[in-house]
Parts: structure tokens; C-alpha cells; sequence
């Protein structure tokens, strides 16, 4: 069982920056490939971006330049770096778990339901 719990969501206008954070525990984090999602007010749940167990990472081409994914095995935890936000990045982002023995190709880990685990979520929205 792995348990992720994401923070540092919240409300920032548009063209600022946030960065989410995605703490793991209960199996060995760098085993798992991890995966960013959101989610907007009415609408499917949508790849973001994700980071494989050997650091590589994919991205949505509409955030490729603007959202930059990281890990730190050490301290368990992915991060989101996201800059430049618009109102269309307003949702709320889900930290997600794949248990992986070798890398893939993107496709792979867009795929919502290769993903073992999911955190609880984090509201953001970006204001005009």
C-alpha cells in the first residue's frame, strides 16, 4: 500500500506560479513511475505530466514549457513546478503511483489507469 498526499495548492492569478508537492509513504517510493492529473469543474480526468523511476519525464504538449515535474527519492516526494497559469488550469490535481519494473513509452503513464494509487487531491484555481 502506498499512501501520497499532495499540497501546496490554492488560489494564485493568472500568469503566476505554483508549486505542488506530492508526499509518499509505505513502499519503496523509487520503485514507482508518478504521474500528475487534474481535473476541471465539469470535465474527464486529464494527464498532466510524469516522472518515470529513472527520472524521465513526460509531459501533455499544452504544459510542455510551462509545468516541470521533479522528484526526490530521499525525501519520497514529486513535485510540480507550474508557471505561467491560466483560468484553464484551474482544477484539482491528483498525485497518482505506478508500480513499474522498467521505463515505458509516454502512452504508458498518460494513461490514467496504469496507476496503482492516487492521492486525495489539491484544489487549484487561477483568477483573472
Amino acid at each position: 500500500q502506498v499512501q501520497l498526499v499532495e499540497s501546496g495548492g490554492g488560489l494564485v492569478q493568472a500568469g503566476g506560479s505554483l508549486r505542488l508537492s506530492c508526499a509518499a509513504s509505505g513502499r519503496t517510493f523509487s520503485n514507482y513511475a508518478m504521474g500528475w492529473f487534474r481535473q476541471a469543474p465539469g470535465k474527464g480526468r486529464e494527464f498532466v505530466a510524469a516522472i518515470t523511476s529513472s527520472g524521465g519525464t513526460f509531459y501533455t504538449d499544452s504544459m510542455k514549457g510551462r509545468f516541470t515535474i521533479s522528484r526526490d527519492n530521499a525525501q519520497n516526494t514529486v513535485y510540480l513546478q507550474m508557471n505561467s497559469l491560466t483560468r484553464e488550469d484551474t482544477a484539482v490535481y491528483y498525485c497518482a503511483a505506478s508500480y513499474t519494473r522498467r521505463d515505458y513509452s509516454g502512452n504508458y503513464y498518460s494513461d490514467s489507469r496504469k496507476y496503482d494509487y492516487w492521492g486525495q487531491g489539491t484544489q487549484v484555481t487561477v483568477s483573472s
